[in-house]
């Protein structure tokens, strides 16, 4: 396996949007808010955050830190080096157990593992069509048979322009449409640091199809 830390996809364009992400974490962007979703915490405590976990694009690692805080194997990736340090620093404060990589999400099968349970807190909408459908197989490489994507993207309910693309319900259907069943998407908000009313998302359960 490649070393981690130099694990990031190539070319001029994919450094510069790596490097646009890695410099919001000189200061604290919007949606490093300290902690996990309140609506990632309720799926814990319910028990369906289990098994293996994959933070994709974990930022500074909250919903990493929240499952291995409930006994749980996470590792979170992320293509920002300055995310990874604080999640590997929060991990340290807090006396925590989990792993931290710098990693393409687009390449999740190069890390030739398994795992029940992918959380994904605002990764799904930072994508163009074509990158989209390729996260999506790269999802698939690495959730288990009968294992679970919980995805939590901006919503076209947003009013307004600002914040990254919108996404339709439908999109997310379309987007797992093969290999997945969409098994709910419920209408919930973000937290963030610019608005205490946060921002429109949708959260939703997708199951891998075994067999």
């Amino acid at each position: 396996m490649s070393d981690p830390s130099h694990h990031l996809p190539p070319g001029p364009a994919a450094d510069r949007s790596v490097e646009d992400f890695d410099d919001s974490y000189l200061d604290t962007p919007a949606w490093d808010i300290g902690r996990p979703q309140s609506f990632f915490v309720a799926l814990a405590n319910e028990g369906a955050i289990r098994g293996r976990v994959l933070d994709a694009g974990c930022g500074t690692g909250e919903h990493a830190l929240l499952a291995a805080s409930r006994g749980l194997e996470a590792t979170g990736i992320d293509a920002s080096p300055r995310a990874i340090e604080i999640a590997r620093g929060k991990a340290i404060e807090r006396g925590v157990t989990a792993r931290f990589l710098v990693w393409d999400a687009l390449a999740l099968a190069d890390l030739k593992e398994q795992f029940d349970t992918v959380i994904d807190s605002g990764l799904f909408h930072v994508f163009d069509d074509d990158r989209r459908g390729r996260y999506v197989a790269s999802l698939a490489a690495v959730v288990a048979p009968g294992g679970r994507v919980l995805l939590a993207c901006f919503s076209d309910r947003q009013p307004g322009v600002w914040g990254p693309r919108r996404v339709r319900e439908a999109e997310l259907r379309d987007a797992f449409a093969d290999g997945w069943v969409v098994e709910s998407i419920e209408a919930t908000r973000f937290q963030t640091n610019l608005d205490p009313a946060g921002a429109q998302a949708w959260l939703a359960r997708i199951g891998r199809v075994t067999g």
